[in-house]
């Protein structure tokens, strides 16, 4: 890969609640200087970031439900409309564990349904997460497989504020059901060039993290290596 291809790999995070107007503008002038695909933030940030990134093709991307899942479909719904309104490019939504650990499958295939076709229908990318470190091997295969039913354009690891975040064996058991129909994104915990590299070895394309300055400036180090 050139180094603008390892760019618009990440997702350059700042998900912390106590952000500040200066931490935006630090965020979205390393994600314009650096090229990243999108910066990931909370919702209350995005307006805010669609001015700071005006001009330039860096995608701004809203976390819905974040970081538990835990509120109604109803209410990601207009979390979503909410923050394309404010111009979000991106969704990344949390899954609700609880009706998928009572294997109440239709309302995680609706949740999905629902918020996906809000995004389809305004132009936006879809990013399901499924916060796998709390999931069995059934019920990530079971995301999977609804993924494929309803097709958002990725599914995700992990929101990077679970026990746990992503995993090469995870990326590469979400890689071998969904292939090319959905795409993967890691996120959570990967904090280095190798990390990165194994994730993408697996099936990622799309890295989610807050040390994208970081991992970047290692794999220039790394290349020609690097990019094969």
């Amino acid at each position: 890969m050139q180094n603008s291809d390892w760019a618009k790999l990440f997702d350059h995070t700042f998900l912390k609640p106590y952000a500040t107007r200066a931490d935006m503008e630090k965020l979205c002038g390393e994600a314009r200087r650096y090229g990243f695909a999108m910066v990931a933030i909370n919702p209350v940030q995005t307006a805010l970031c669609k001015q700071l990134l005006r001009g330039c093709d860096v995608h701004v991307g809203a976390a819905v439900g974040f970081p538990l899942g835990q509120t109604t479909v109803a209410a990601k719904v207009f979390e979503t409309r909410d923050a394309i309104a404010n111009g979000a490019d991106e969704i990344d939504y949390v899954v609700g564990l609880t009706a998928l650990k009572e294997k109440d499958y239709d309302t995680v295939r609706e949740e999905m349904r629902q918020i996906v076709a809000v995004c389809r229908g305004h132009g936006v990318i879809s990013k399901v997460i499924f916060e796998n470190c709390y999931l069995t091997q059934e019920e990530k295969v079971a995301l999977c497989h609804i993924a494929m039913e309803i097709r958002p354009d990725f599914i995700k690891t992990s929101t990077g504020f679970g026990s746990g975040g992503a995993t090469v064996e995870d990326v590469r058991l979400m890689k071998s059901i969904v292939g090319d129909a959905v795409k993967v994104k890691a996120a959570g915990g990967i904090r280095d060039a190798d990390t990165c590299l194994a994730m993408v070895t697996a099936g990622a394309e799309r890295i989610g993290t807050s040390a994208s300055v970081e991992i970047l400036t290692e794999l220039q180090k790394m290349a020609p290596a690097a990019s094969g």
